[in-house]
């Protein structure tokens, strides 16, 4: 992974609102004297390629992308404790409990849920999730050992605890497995290159780059023909199966982003379009009758970019007031 992987700001600074009750609802909040992103670093890279299986502490608030052992330990009461680990692309993340001692009957908890959560927004939306939203928490306190291994729908998956007895806590193994049709993926660097695929599939995909970028989509195949057209009211591609849009946005949540330009045919580029909100998503929406296929190439601005956005062949969208 690339140790220049970091996501927009507003994003890093995370804080958990412990559940209530039987509430599935989480919420999280800016935390601003945290940042867990150091983590993603050059010593930490060769730290791992050092040591077969990697094993550190597990911080209250953290970040992973590497497979390992990490361990929990609580030295006071910790209540609004969040994890959240991301792969490559092309991998499904795999959390398995190897220890686990907290006091449910107390108020302890440990829940895994499948995707992210960030300030109250969802990725993969449930719009674009195989699972209903229930089925995304599974909480440790209900299923015990008895779902001792979770594996996730996409790259990215989530744990979020709270241990009030110090001395208590858990140990997990994080592994990832390949995907070989990724569908709902979060883009670990601000640069690359991606082709998603749906095979006669009747479901959405979203790739989602949390930077300001270029995207210059360089392939489309899709199993009809129809007409390129930038999104300016309801009307454009909602109305036919199989169409890619190009979303930008603040949030995490790809449902509540807004939609910038339409793509309903199949052609090989490019079209390019420079987006300069916080985050960027390339939106596949297939209706399972075809064989759909969409590349892309994406990099990050240039603050000089940002300042003159005049350099593209397509108008620069960012609706960062929405």
């Amino acid at each position: 992974m690339s140790p220049n992987f970091r996501l927009q700001c507003h994003f890093i600074l995370i804080f958990l609102v412990a559940l209530r009750g039987e509430s599935r609802y989480l919420e999280l909040r800016e935390a601003a004297d945290y940042d867990p992103f150091p983590l993603f670093s050059a010593n930490l890279k060769r730290e791992l390629e050092g040591e077969q299986p990697y094993r550190r502490a597990l911080r209250c608030l953290d970040m992973l992308s590497l497979q390992g052992q990490f361990t929990f330990t609580a030295d006071r009461p910790q209540l609004h404790c969040a994890a959240f680990f991301i792969g490559e692309p092309e991998e499904f993340i795999t959390i398995h409990y190897d220890l686990v001692s907290i006091d449910c009957q107390g108020g302890d908890f440990l829940k895994v849920f499948d995707g992210w959560i960030l300030k109250g927004e969802k990725f993969p939306s449930s719009q674009d999730h195989p699972l209903p939203m229930t089925e995304r928490y599974i909480d440790f306190c209900e299923s015990g050992l008895s779902r001792r291994s979770i594996r996730s729908s996409q790259n990215v998956a989530m744990i979020f605890f709270r241990v009030h007895e110090p001395g208590n806590g858990f140990t997990l193994t994080i592994k990832t497995d390949p995907n070989l049709f990724p569908c709902n993926v979060i883009s670990q660097t601000p640069n690359g290159k991606f082709t998603l695929v749906v095979p006669h599939q009747h479901r959405n995909c979203s790739f989602s780059i949390i930077y300001p970028v270029v995207i210059k989509i360089s392939d489309l195949t899709l199993g009809h023909l129809n007409g390129l057209q930038l999104k300016k009211s309801s009307a454009g591609c909602g109305g036919i199966g199989d169409f890619v849009e190009l979303l930008g946005g603040t949030g995490l949540d790809p449902s509540k982003m807004v939609p910038l330009a339409d793509l309903c045919y199949p052609f090989h580029g490019p079209a390019q379009m420079k987006i300069g909100c916080d985050n960027t998503v390339v939106r596949l929406v297939s209706s399972g009758k075809h064989i759909n296929r969409v590349t892309f190439e994406y990099r990050q601005l240039e603050p000089y970019e940002l300042e003159n956005p005049n350099g593209n062949s397509i108008q620069e969208f960012c609706l960062s007031s929405f």
